[in-house]
Order: C-alpha cells, then structure tokens, then sequence
C-alpha cells in the first residue's frame, strides 16, 4: 500500500479594495431626487455586500449637469482618490459619469496614473482595460453629442417661448410664474415699491441692503441683501409691467454658463404684458437716477487701486477682508484719505467693529517699521517718497484689534505697532485756525450787542 502526502492549496490572500460609487442627476425635481437617493441606497448595498470591497462613500451631485468640470461631489471624489482613499469607482453610466469627452479622458487619465480603475456598469467597462480608452473616447463623442441635441432643442423650445411673449422663468421678487403669466405676490410687492421709494429719496443701493439686512429682511433667496441684489431689483423692466426676453443666454452647452445678450441674439419686448408693481413715471424717474449717478461717478477723479501704495496688503482681524482706501469728507475741506474694511465699509460696525486707520499714520509707521527692521543694505532701495515697492519688504499688515498694527515681513518676521489718532488741535491748519477764530469773535459780537439792546430797553 502507498501513501502519497497532498498538500494542501495555499489561497492567496484576497485583497480588499476601497471601493466608492459616483451618481449624479442633472435637476433638482423631486423625481430625479428620489432617483440620486435611490442610486445611494444601490450602491450602499452593492459595495458592502460584494466580497473583498470596503466601502469608501458614494459621491452624488444633485442638480448639475454632467457637461460641467466644476462638480463638488465630482471634485471631492477626485480629491479623496489623490488623497488614497479610493481604489475602484463604480458609477452607472459614461453619462452619469460625466458627458464631456475632454473632462472624462482628462478624469480618467488621471485616476489611471494614480493606479485606479473606473468601472460603468451600463457600458459594462473598466478604464484600465485594454481598449478601455479607445472605447471611453468613442462613447463619450457620442454622449456629447447627445447633450448638444438636448441643448439645441431646449433652446428652441424657449425661442419659440420668448417669440409668443411668454418667460421661461418667474422666479423674482413680487412676482410668481403662474400659468405662463406673472402674477403679483403683494407682501413682496409692498418691499419692493419701498426699495424704489428709498432709492428715489437719494439712498443709495449699499444703504438700501445694509438697512433691509439690519431689518432682518430676508432676501429673494433667503440670505443676506447686498448691494447687487438691489441694483437688479432697481433695474429690472417688470416691475413696470414690461417684459424684455433674452437678456441673457447659453453660449456653450457644456459650460451652461449664462451671458449678457448685448445684441448676438434676438431680444423681444413686450409692452403691458402683466400687472405692474411700479409704474412706469417711478420707474423712468429711477433710471434715470441711475444714470445721473453713474455720470457723476465717472466725472469724479480717482486714480486705479493700483497706484495705491497698501492696496491688498492690510488684512482686517475682526472678520478677515481686506482694508481699501476710502476718502473721507469728499468734496470739503477736511477730506482725508482713510483704509477702512470692506466689510465694515459695506454692511456697518453691527457686521465688523473694525477701525478705520488714516493714510498718514499708515505711512508713517511703515516708514518707522522698515527703518528699524530692513538691513542697511537694503534701507537704499526702498522708495521712501512713495512706497510703490511696498510688496518686496512686507507680506501683509495684520489689524488685530483698535490702534494695533502687525507688520508680517517677507522674511517671517512679524513686526507689531501701536499708533493713536492725533488730536484735532494737531490737524488743524494755520487757516482753520484763523477762520475758527474769526467765528468765535463774530459770536461774542453777537452776545454783546444782544446784552446791549437788553440794557438799553431797562
């Protein structure tokens, strides 16, 4: 009898592999939200049951096209992949994954350096295969093209919207799109006429946002008002009952980017189209307000932000923004240039308690900072006079809190500074001070001669 020993079969050792599902729609409906969360729930089960795959997330963007790069959830994925998270992406199709031929053999080719495969379950095809690319190529033409039928065909289903006077969309303040037509929501309606009124009464559109946003008035969107959101308001014709079409429109069916109509397409007007909420006497008289001050704008001298010696170096501490120059008493005698915070600039103290810091006391002190810290060497090539060449010796000036500066050198050196307003006595000149005399004694003479008149009755 003769045993022969069988040894057993060594598996090799399985390995698991980070797997991560990407699922995307291109509206936010409630149907195609269902689809994205029903895409989740698959890929949950698929990946956490499947032997020898570890569960790594599932990325779905709602809402966006797949012609477009700019993808959060598409971009995070990416990110987490080059972060070596990710071993394997699983989606359902080239056209969920993405319908740009450049972006999807840019996202593949990329994923495929860092050694990671994509597979499409409709396509039944990795990207590491052999043919994988040639394929993907092929396949991605053709979903291009698909989307730029789409595209066209929408976009002649709104030519022909806009040619019968009716808006594709009604989404504004005071009105809402109901059965093809505009119709006013009047507790909307009622702000918007005190936005034209408040404007009317010289307010500007800055003012007009900081004083809703200090109301607590929520803007059309929910968040806070600023100064653009009012500009459009003031601007837009169907407040006045009038409809312009096509003010703006899709030059490229990928990027899906909207651009101003200045005359490349048709535009139609249509007169006395639904309800107005301003009439038409108040809105020319607003225009027209504009108009005048945009006109002084422009007249009035101001050099470019360039020729300004501290333009994007002072950053605010309170909230993060960067000071700019602003000029204060314009127009008087007393005006004097100031860096103050964008932010506080443009909403007030209630959204930054920051301090406005003269031009003067800037120069001076960075004069004094540069005296003190550069290297005799370098002292002769700063432009003392001007300080044009600001950005070679210093990084940034930090506003911590009230009269406290931080000069952050190029070198890594942080330079902190104290400074005080100077009192109104020392700003004074020797005219103010001449004039302001002559007041005081026109003043007494006037209280003379009133206790005289007074004595001479008794």
């Amino acid at each position: 009898m003769q045993i022969e020993e069988i040894k057993p079969t060594i598996l090799p050792e399985l390995q698991v592999k980070r797997v991560a599902a990407y699922a995307r729609v291109s509206t936010d409906t409630e149907m195609a939200l269902h689809s994205v969360s029903a895409q989740i729930s698959y890929y949950n089960e698929l990946i956490s049951t499947h032997p020898g795959w570890e569960f790594a997330g599932v990325y779905a963007d709602e809402g966006i096209s797949g012609t477009k790069e700019s993808r959060p959830e598409f971009q995070r994925m990416l990110a987490d992949c080059w972060a070596g998270k990710i071993d394997l992406v699983i989606t359902k199709s080239i056209t969920r994954f993405v319908r740009n031929t450049v972006t999807l053999l840019n996202a593949t080719r990329e994923l495929k350096l860092l050694g990671i495969d994509v597979y499409f379950e409709k396509e039944n095809m990795h990207s590491l295969s052999g043919t994988g690319e040639l394929m993907l190529t092929l396949l991605a033409m053709y979903a291009e093209e698909e989307a730029r039928s789409v595209s066209e065909n929408q976009r002649w289903r709104i030519q022909k919207m806009f040619a019968e006077g009716r808006p594709n969309t009604g989404r504004m303040l005071g009105y809402r799109l109901r059965d093809g037509r505009l119709e006013i929501t009047p507790e909307e309606a009622e702000l918007v006429r005190e936005i034209f009124q408040m404007y009317l009464e010289g307010m500007g559109a800055n003012k007009i946002a900081r004083l809703l946003n200090a109301r607590n008035t929520p803007s059309f969107c929910g968040g806070e008002w600023n100064q653009s959101a009012v500009q459009k308001i003031l601007r837009n014709e169907k407040y006045s009952g009038d409809m312009l079409l096509q003010k703006t429109y899709i030059a490229d069916f990928r990027s899906k980017k909207g651009v101003v109509n200045k005359g490349e397409r048709r535009r139609y007007l249509v007169e006395n189209s639904h309800e107005p909420i301003i009439d038409k006497a108040t809105f020319q008289k607003v225009q027209e307000e504009i108009r005048q001050r945009r006109e002084q704008r422009k007249s009035a001298p101001s050099p470019t932000p360039d020729s300004y010696p501290f333009t994007g170096l002072i950053v605010c501490g309170e909230c993060g923004k960067h000071y700019r120059r602003k000029i204060t008493a314009s127009g008087t005698k007393y005006e004097k240039p100031v860096w103050i915070c964008a932010t506080f600039n443009m909403k007030g103290k209630d959204a930054c308690a920051s301090q406005q810091i003269p031009e003067a006391i800037l120069l001076e002190k960075t004069r004094e900072v540069l005296r003190d810290s550069l290297p005799e060497k370098t002292l002769a090539e700063v432009d003392w006079d001007e300080l044009s060449n600001l950005w070679e010796y210093i990084a940034q000036i930090v506003v911590p809190r009230r009269n406290r500066l931080i000069y952050v050198l190029t070198d890594g050196r942080e330079v902190p500074v104290t400074w005080e307003n100077p009192s109104r006595s020392q700003s004074w000149t020797p005219e103010m001070r001449e004039q302001a005399r002559q007041k005081r004694l026109e003043q007494e003479a006037r209280k003379k001669g009133a206790v005289d008149r007074v004595t001479r009755k008794e």
